[in-house]
């Protein structure tokens, strides 16, 4: 009985939750918000209070477009200029999620509580930039270059960091759980109260890093590696 309550439940769930769909491109997502009746979030995502996919596989046939649920990879962005970003960023726009970044230069930039989730940012330069309190979930950061960069109380849950450059950086409280940072350079970082769980830190370099009170639950790693980190 209990579990057909369930079943029911969670069924009448899923018909009544809003959907976010993802499109590649900001044109797209824009004219398929205005027909579909649904709310575009500025960037390249629709918010809609019932997806029909035959209706979305309709109209994004119509405008040769591709599209696919928040979460997915499919539909990325052609590649957002870095120019356009900061632009687009001081005229107060945050949400540039799915954005293809892929070795963009962002040096120094100031982006706090921007939105990078599921983003291509592998061999970017992001050194020195403030990315405090921003959103990088499941983002691509493979061999950025993240030094002395302010991370603190970002969020980078499953994000993937392998080899990525994290001398100096500020990531105090940040969320890396699941995220994946195999071989990163940590030197020097500070991990103060940070959520590693079940995080992936084979072969990561912890020298002088500090990791007081950073949250080590089920992460992977080969404790020899934690020697000369500050606990």
């Amino acid at each position: 009985m209990k579990n057909m309550i369930s079943i029911g439940w969670n069924s009448w769930f899923k018909r009544h939750q809003k959907s976010i769909l993802l499109f590649d491109s900001i044109a797209a997502a824009n004219e398929i918000a205005f027909m579909l009746n649904g709310q575009w979030d500025g960037c390249n995502g629709v918010i809609i209070d019932k997806c029909d996919e035959v209706a979305v596989n309709t109209v994004t046939k119509l405008l040769e477009a591709a599209w696919c649920y928040q979460g997915a990879s499919k539909a990325v962005l052609d590649r957002v200029a870095t120019d356009g970003i900061l632009r687009r960023y001081a005229m107060g726009e945050r949400n540039f999620i799915n954005a293809n970044l892929r070795c963009a230069v962002l040096a120094s930039a100031k982006l706090s509580e921007i939105n990078l989730s599921y983003a291509k940012l592998s061999w970017a330069n992001l050194s020195q930039a403030n990315l405090s309190k921003a959103d990088l979930t499941a983002a691509d950061l493979n061999e950025a270059n993240l030094s002395r960069t302010d991370l603190s109380k970002a969020y980078l849950m499953r994000a993937n960091l392998t080899k990525a450059d994290l001398q100096l950086a500020d990531m105090r409280g940040v969320n890396l759980s699941s995220a994946n940072l195999s071989e990163v350079n940590l030197t020097n970082a500070d991990l103060t109260g940070a959520n590693l769980s079940l995080a992936d830190l084979r072969g990561a370099n912890f020298h002088c890093c500090n990791l007081s009170g950073a949250n080590l639950t089920g992460a992977k790693l080969i404790e020899s590696d934690l020697a000369f980190a500050r606990q």
